[in-house]
């Protein structure tokens, strides 16, 4: 669980927008990340969920400095209490702040498997690699095999070694365990929280719902490029009467286990967002107030909503 009163990163008012050709030789300003509002603390799995096209993935790279450089970001970004600025980012990309990404083409196609797991970094452990290599149900010719010689299972397995191997206090892992079986997926969970009991902090971005309900310490629901909830994990189990903002809620009764029950609507495009709260054109019980005007982010119940009414 998360150290007392102690921030390892400190997102707020963040926006990414991206610099596109409209018709013709204009350009316009296409945000899709606005108000972001985050925090991670050392020694905790905070998971971060929501559809596709929510601005899960867009906020890793925000965090790591990666994005392109038609990308825009403002907003204040504060890493052990202070400004994550692009040398920051710099010095502490891969060393400090450890990235497991989505896609598997992030490993070097010249380079054998072993060598990427090891990376650059000395491993915390003496010969780590073989044993982890084990625990992940990773045959041991892995070591010696090139990316194009492994399954996509095996590939993205190989991809979350590279970040247990590392002394990274802060580990973001966008989609770990697509390709992998249940048993494997379970197991390499279980070695994110073996590193937040050791101190350090992840990052769990993931459309397996389930799977973050019983790893994550809290759980972060984004919606169209926003945080709309924040809360313990134990209320997302609890169910919809222990959440406070009504998507978190359409989210939970939308599980297969919970009835399946969709709501109208979709989420919006980044280019065509509606002026007030996002969820309000979807939203049962939106007001005039939530259609003319964004709601704050408020505490309530051990737990943060962006919404006039939730609680």
């Amino acid at each position: 669980m998360k150290q007392k009163d102690e921030t390892l990163l400190e997102i707020h008012d963040l926006s990414v927008s991206f610099r596109m050709y409209d018709h013709g030789l204009s350009q316009t300003d296409l945000e899709v990340i606005s108000n972001l509002h985050l925090s991670v603390h050392p020694g905790e799995i905070l998971a971060v969920a929501g559809s596709s096209g929510s601005g899960k993935s867009l906020l890793a790279s925000a965090i790591l400095g990666i994005l392109p450089p038609n990308a825009t970001v403002r907003g204040h970004l504060h890493y052990k209490g202070q400004e994550l600025n692009a040398q920051r980012q710099k010095q502490l990309r891969g060393t400090e702040i450890a990235l497991v990404p989505q896609s598997v083409s992030f490993l070097d196609p010249l380079m054998k498997a072993g060598k990427q797991a090891e990376g650059h970094h000395r491993p915390r452990t003496p010969a780590p690699i073989k044993s982890l290599f084990r625990r992940l149900e990773l045959p041991e010719e892995t070591e010696r095999l090139y990316p194009f010689q492994l399954s996509g299972g095996m590939a993205r397995r190989v991809l979350v070694s590279t970040a247990l191997l590392t002394d990274a206090r802060l580990v973001i892992a966008d989609e770990p365990t697509p390709g992998m079986s249940l048993e494997q997926a379970m197991e390499a969970l279980g070695m994110f929280r073996e590193m937040a009991r050791e101190g350090k902090a992840v990052i769990l971005i993931t459309h397996d719902i389930d799977l973050a309900f019983e790893f994550a310490d809290r759980v972060a629901v984004f919606y169209a490029g926003t945080t709309v909830e924040t809360a313990p994990a134990s209320d997302f189990r609890s169910g919809p009467d222990r959440l406070r903002h009504p998507y978190s809620k359409a989210l939970w009764n939308a599980l297969p286990q919970n009835g399946f029950q969709p709501i109208e609507g979709f989420q919006p495009y980044a280019g065509d967002l509606p002026k007030g709260c996002l969820f309000a054109p979807r939203c049962p019980y939106r007001t005039e107030k939530c259609i003319i005007s964004i709601p704050p982010v408020r505490e309530v119940r051990g737990g943060e909503v962006r919404c006039y009414y939730g609680s």
